[in-house]
């Protein structure tokens, strides 16, 4: 494939909001998340508009970084409220992401807000979360100062602040996990101008009631089923880390109504690879322990009133792969589902970075009603995801953690159910002192010490798709802090990698 990762052809200039496509934080793939770089990128990219994170520093200006703490984007240390701006121009935050964004600062709000948009569509829509109190004053007066400016949306999981946005006379956003009838009233009552929820949220009885008294927003939609839905419904707008695959599902769904009209499925499937460190030799394990070989088959299908030729292809984010048996080009009628063989071996220490499944569909002109349908193309791509898997029982399974550095001894954390609740526990924790756990289960994130019991949802043993879930064990080596897990998804963040998953008894 080449790296011409998104081209419409003749239908370049068609696709527009509803939804309006925000990069999250930037564009945290190719960018260090909330930096002027990042923000620019979204920009050059196409999409609509980003959406920012701001806390105040110890001198009260407000600041573009989602944590309280400095460590995990920049190069510096301690909070963000005990250093004043001037102390801020010495931090570096780009190096950590790579050598390319060394020097990178972390922008003030009025920076953010001098990003110049596409010169034929105007200001970049921004979508500005408030992670704390105390900024709407200082972000509505220089918003004022900006008039004409860009289109805002204030957003904030903290209900007073979202009100406060509100009598401030700014476009204010309630954000949640998911939709809620107590949220529903709530936006509807305080007469707000939107609400956002996360990943998957919509799809729920209370996402399913009348909304249409404000916009419906999501945040952090970047599976293909998600994008999908957030495209279909439409909402009026969301962010994603994804943007060439957001920007193609909008083109996708207004490509093909008939698809939509009966409620096609994204149309490339690739399967989820069971990954299994414990089964590797030793020779092997030696290179690292996320990663396998596998022969497998991706679905690929037309969603298109007409035919299509298609070439397959797999992206590699991170790690090293070699890939093989993948058909050249293959033809497609309407509605036509094709397997598509694949084999693809290789890895990386660490989770995080699952390559791509991409199919490029091409077409050439031809009759659409009593129109001529313009040649086009159109790159969809998904996931291989790559999971570790466990099932949960009144059994004790140990849950042995990936070795992240060659010199990472064995170490290791039980699980077993008891009714229930998921109980975990350090067994090992290998060379790291002061050692507590950290879990991630179906999206939320718990700390303890060394176990934690975690209640399992309703409707568990009923599930045959189980639950996200990994764990981890936090604490320090040689006078820093350290990390050893079982997969991804510990702790948050983008490069981190997904979780696995745990499964009921009779899973498989």
């Amino acid at each position: 494939m080449t790296d011409d990762r998104f081209d419409l052809g003749d239908y370049g200039g068609e696709f527009s909001a509803p939804p309006w496509i925000l990069g999250h934080r930037g564009t945290p793939h190719e960018a260090p998340e909330n930096t002027l770089s990042g923000l620019r990128r979204a920009v050059d990219l196409g999409l609509d508009g980003f959406e920012y994170d701001l806390r105040a520093c110890g001198s009260g200006e407000a600041i573009l970084i989602h944590d309280a703490r400095l460590e995990r984007t920049t190069d510096g240390t301690g909070a963000l409220a005990a250093m004043d701006l001037p102390e801020l121009f010495r931090i570096d935050a780009g190096a950590w992401f790579s050598r390319r964004y060394a020097g990178e600062p972390l922008p003030a709000f009025d920076e953010a807000l001098d990003i110049a948009g596409n010169p034929q569509r105007g200001f970049p829509l921004h979508m500005i979360e408030l992670k704390e109190r105390g900024l709407v004053t200082q972000v509505a007066s220089k918003l004022a100062e900006l008039r004409p400016g860009p289109d805002v949306r204030i957003a904030s999981f903290l209900p007073d602040v979202v009100l406060e946005a509100r009598d401030a006379g700014l476009p204010s956003m309630l954000l949640a996990v998911r939709a809620t009838e107590e949220d529903r009233r709530f936006v509807r009552d305080e007469r707000l101008t939107s609400i956002g929820v996360g990943p998957g949220g919509w799809r729920n009885p209370a996402g399913a009631l009348d909304w249409s008294f404000t916009e419906r927003w999501g945040w952090s939609v970047d599976s293909p089923d998600d994008l999908l839905e957030a495209c279909r419904l439409p909402l009026v707008g969301f962010n994603t880390n994804e943007p060439y695959r957001a920007l193609a599902t909008r083109a996708l769904v207004q490509l093909s109504p008939e698809d939509c009209a009966i409620g096609g499925e994204y149309p490339v499937k690739p399967p989820t690879l069971v990954i299994e460190p414990e089964s590797l030799e030793r020779e092997v394990s030696s290179r690292g322990e996320w990663f396998g070989a596998w022969a497998s088959r991706a679905e690929v299908r037309n969603p298109f009133p007409f035919p299509v030729q298609v070439r397959c292809g797999i992206f590699v984010r991170n790690g090293v792969f070699e890939i093989g048996g993948l058909p050249r080009v293959i033809e497609l009628e309407p509605g036509e589902a094709r397997d598509v063989p694949f084999e693809l071996s290789g890895g990386s220490r660490s989770p995080g970075g699952d390559p791509l499944f991409a199919a490029l569909y091409q077409w050439k002109v031809g009759l659409g009603g009593s129109t001529i349908r313009p040649g086009g193309r159109l790159l969809l791509d998904a996931p291989i995801c790559r999971e570790r898997q466990v099932v949960a029982d009144g059994m004790v399974r140990r849950l042995s953690m990936v070795r992240e550095r060659p010199e990472d001894p064995p170490a290791s954390m039980t699980l077993r159910r008891e009714r229930g609740q998921l109980v975990v526990a350090i067994e090992s924790p290998g060379d790291l002192e002061d050692a507590h756990t950290i879990v991630q289960l179906d999206g939320e994130i718990a700390r303890g010490g060394r176990g934690l019991r975690l209640r399992l949802p309703e409707g568990f043993d009923q599930s045959p798709a189980g639950l996200a879930f990994s764990c981890g064990i936090e604490g320090q080596r040689m006078g820093e802090a350290g990390l050893r897990r079982w997969a991804g998804g510990v702790p948050e963040g983008l490069r981190h990698g997904l979780p696995g998953r745990v499964y009921p008894a009779q899973h498989g």
